[in-house]
């Protein structure tokens, strides 16, 4: 992406939805549904798009679990095996998707952004179990790294799919379910991220800026985070999502 067609307008516009992002995916994960089609309607290439996303969306994600781990809202022996299984899945998922061709990848992600759009609209709420109904063992070895694994591929709701996975297969109420799920999500985004960039997939000086928005939302999302309506913010982000869907559709001419 050349810097000499960014302009200001465009700089502006990433640096906005950086703060929507931090903030959304501390809160409820699925960030990414904005930040990528975002990055992607500016004129990007879906791998650079996806490295950029992931530098600037580690370091969000990376503030509000330090701000979560500085008021003791989880200890590192509770989540350290998880955030290592997460890690090598994720690392998995990233140099698979380096291997797709470009032109498939403009295709694939905003059809996988659409599911996960979809998935928001209709999955049921969740509901605390009194019961584990996996094995802590089978949890991380398995679903942890599933998830991990498509972080490192395309990322948008990863977040999500922890926290749900986490009430539902493990005994865990949603507000703890979410506060865990920060560092999982954290060292599948880090994973990810120095695939990208040793593959040279990122745009530094946009993911730097969208950084510094991401740590103002994500700053403010954790402190809301246990007051925040998830139907609430479920449905902010979809309606964002969808319309910078359909906007990145209109422009590849899809609908001409």
């Amino acid at each position: 992406m050349e810097l000499a067609n960014v302009t200001l307008e465009i700089l502006g516009f990433l640096f906005v939805i950086g703060v929507l992002a931090g903030f959304l995916d501390t809160l409820a994960g699925g960030g990414g549904l904005l930040s990528i089609p975002a990055l992607m309607i500016s004129g990007m290439p879906p791998l650079l798009a996806l490295g950029t996303n992931k530098l600037q969306a580690s370091v969000g994600i990376g503030a509000a679990t330090l701000l979560l781990f500085r008021k003791k809202k989880f200890s590192w022996s509770e989540v350290k095996a998880g955030v290592l299984i997460a890690f090598i899945g994720s690392l998995i998922g990233a140099i698979i998707v380096q291997s797709i061709n470009a032109e498939v990848l403009s295709f694939v992600i905003p059809v996988v952004l659409g599911f996960i759009a979809l998935y928001f609209i209709i999955s049921p709420g969740v509901k605390n179990n009194t019961k584990a109904s996996t094995s802590k063992r089978s949890y991380q070895n398995i679903v942890v790294s599933i998830i991990g694994c498509y972080d490192g591929m395309f990322g948008p709701g990863a977040g999500s799919f922890y926290v749900l996975t986490g009430v539902a297969l493990k005994r865990l109420d949603l507000i703890r379910s979410a506060i865990q799920a920060k560092p999982l999500n954290f060292a599948s985004n880090v994973a990810s991220m120095v695939v990208f960039i040793s593959f040279g997939q990122v745009a530094w000086l946009i993911g730097l800026l969208m950084m510094s928005g991401q740590v103002i939302g994500a700053s403010i999302g954790a402190h809301y985070l246990v007051k925040a309506n998830p139907k609430v913010i479920r449905l902010l982000i979809v309606s964002m999502s969808c319309a910078m869907l359909l906007r990145y559709s209109y422009s590849m001419g899809w609908f001409s």
